[in-house]
């Protein structure tokens, strides 16, 4: 006897689920770090973010019985992001199922299926990270985050300041100065960018630029299987999603993935498709991706030698 949809379903999700959601994760330098400290959400209409923005101006030296300034300072408001959904379908055919006839071939078909939904998945989630906001329907990612135009959270970079990330938009050239220049407006302290990330032909410059040096890989990332260098102790690794000619400074301390609990890479059921002979079903992502203190990120726009 031929498996039901019900069995197929559950021989999907105990055999193939995991083994997806690993591979879309752990197969792209960005997505695995972001994976590794998702927030779990439970629900609400939005997610809102807290933000700290200003410091509280009534605090001061004083001395003896003067007065003391007791004005409540405003310091902090919150950025707002609508729920983002996303979907792969797998779908059989009643001919591909006819052809695929027998247990074990049906098993067969199925993680062909998904192997094709997988690549699917991480192809689109991590282009998302990049999103400029041109897709209203993704994710908003870094590229609207690290800007000084546009609107991210439901708050205006022109109308606040504070809320901007630091743009390099005339750099032409890559050199370790520029970099180091990139580097440093992100930084404050010891609160620096985590991760560097470009596509490949950017990071081919960074390593030309370090030719005559000794160079250095984060051991994390490399026992990940991704390649990186080092940047002041900071991993640059390829993500072939990011944009031709940008390289990022991320700070992770102040960017997550927010994912609903019930749907994060959730299958849905198989189900025969009523007016088709279609068998069909549903990876489902439900979440955000939230920033909540883009000054502390930087982003190179122009650079093409």
């Amino acid at each position: 006897m031929a498996l039901t949809l019900d069995q197929i379903t559950a021989i999907t999700r105990k055999k193939f689920m995991s083994v997806l959601v690993d591979n879309i994760f752990n197969n792209n330098a960005l997505l695995k770090r972001f994976k590794a400290t998702e927030d779990l959400q439970d629900g609400g209409t939005e997610v809102v973010q807290p933000l700290e923005y200003a410091v509280d101006s009534a605090a001061g030296w004083f001395q003896g019985s003067e007065t003391l300034d007791t004005t409540d300072t405003e310091t902090f408001t919150g950025a707002t992001y609508q729920w983002k959904q996303y979907y792969a379908n797998i779908s059989i055919t009643g001919r591909d199922r006819k052809k695929n006839s027998g247990d074990s071939a049906i098993v067969n078909f199925v993680a062909g299926k998904m192997k094709n939904a997988e690549k699917t998945l991480r192809r689109d989630l991590n282009t998302g990270l990049f999103n400029d906001g041109s897709n209203a329907k993704a994710i908003q990612g870094l590229r609207l985050a690290i800007n000084t135009t546009g609107t991210y959270g439901d708050i205006a970079h022109g109308t606040y300041t504070w809320w901007n990330g630091n743009v390099d938009s005339t750099t032409t050239t890559l050199t370790l100065a520029a970099m180091q220049g990139s580097y440093g407006d992100a930084s404050d302290g010891a609160d620096n960018p985590t991760i560097l990330t470009s596509d490949q032909d950017m990071f081919d410059r960074y390593w030309n630029l370090l030719q005559p040096a000794q160079r250095f890989a984060d051991e994390e990332m490399t026992r990940g299987g991704f390649k990186s260098l080092m940047f002041n102790q900071a991993p640059y690794v390829v993500d072939q999603a990011s944009p031709a000619n940008h390289l990022f400074y991320v700070n992770e301390d102040y960017f997550s993935l927010k994912p609903h609990k019930d749907e994060n890479m959730k299958l849905q059921e198989f189900q025969r498709v009523v007016n088709q002979d279609v068998e069909v079903a549903r990876v489902l992502w439900f979440g955000v991706f939230a920033g909540s203190n883009n000054r502390r990120s930087s982003i190179m726009t122009a650079v093409t030698a």
